[in-house]
């Protein structure tokens, strides 16, 4: 029993910390129980996704190999493509749409509420997959932990899509589902690609800077609905500038995201160790370095990042 409410706060903790944060970060956010009913939706909806996985893979399997031609990084591809991501995406799609038209016939949503709908549902569908992963023993509360922003990552475009199109102005919710989709299927075969030999290997190095890349597009994407402009990092006239800061922002995106994959990796290899394992002087050496190297990626990434703002706000007030 204990280990039974362990598990479940492991999975479901870390989903009701974000929606607590963009619940209390949004200044139209609804009353925090009609979010949980949002939340309990797409829990619900990840448990429907899960089932049409199963009966897709069911029926694959009669037709082809499927199981053999998704060992592969092409078979895993295009398992992404034709199954997970348009399965996944399209039941938070509806877990979200229901709700938000029965509301937007008693009330006047706002853009932004509606964006929340949105974060909200992804991260029950989080929660409800933390738990299978975390019951099967198929993932570590860490990586789990790690991962609980992902889903609201990848239904971000369709989330502001929606949001615009419910307040009659025009965008191509289609472009954005699409989006989504594809952003889902590569993040998860840059995650698989660890698995195998170099060179295939060297791609799990764009892992992170993509999912970094991806939580940038969510804050802008909020500060759009939430009526904001929008953070200006590439701001130069000419083009040959404009392909310096563009570089500069790239490079910051693969040192910001390969810090935090650092960090990530010694994470993982700590997280077995006993508390006096890490007085051993070997032990203690690694981490001290490891944190030193992954932390002067990050400051470098950052200051970066307070570079370009500050040639944007010069750029603008000149």
């Amino acid at each position: 029993m204990v280990e039974f409410l362990v598990l479940l706060s492991s999975a479901v903790i870390p989903p009701l910390i974000l929606l607590f944060y963009y619940r209390y970060r949004i200044f139209t956010a609804p009353p925090f129980f009609r979010l949980l009913l949002l939340f309990f939706c797409g829990a619900i909806s990840g448990i429907i996704a899960l089932n049409l996985q199963i009966g897709f893979e069911y029926v694959a399997n009669l037709v082809v190999n499927w199981r053999r031609i998704t060992y592969s990084i092409p078979g895993i591809a295009l398992r992404q493509i034709i199954e997970i991501g348009p399965i996944e995406e399209g039941c938070k799609f509806l877990a979200v749409i229901i709700p938000t038209y029965y509301f937007q016939r008693r009330y006047k949503l706002r853009p932004s509420t509606i964006f929340l709908f949105t974060i909200v549902v992804a991260l029950g569908f989080t929660a409800q997959e933390n738990w299978i992963y975390l019951y099967y023993n198929t993932a570590s509360i860490l990586d789990r932990s790690i991962g609980t922003p992902v889903h609201a990552l990848f239904s971000a475009p369709w989330g502001y899509a929606l949001a615009m199109r419910l307040n009659h102005r025009r965008n191509s919710l289609l472009t954005a589902w699409l989006n989504s989709v594809f952003c889902h299927a590569l993040v998860n075969v840059l995650s698989s690609t660890w698995r195998y030999l170099p060179p295939v290997q060297f791609l799990s190095y764009g892992f992170f800077p993509f999912l970094l890349w991806m939580f940038w597009r969510m804050e802008q994407l909020l500060r759009r609905v939430e009526g904001k402009s929008p953070i200006q990092l590439i701001s130069a006239h000419t083009p040959h500038i404009r392909y310096w800061q563009m570089g500069l922002a790239g490079f910051a995106l693969i040192l910001g995201g390969n810090a935090i994959f650092g960090l990530f990796l010694l994470g993982r290899k700590l997280s077995p160790l006993n508390w006096q394992d890490f007085l051993d002087p070997i032990v203690l050496w690694y981490t001290v370095t490891r944190l030193f190297i992954n932390l002067n990626f990050a400051a470098i990434a950052w200051l970066i990042y307070r570079y370009l703002r500050r040639q944007a706000r010069r750029r603008y007030l000149s």
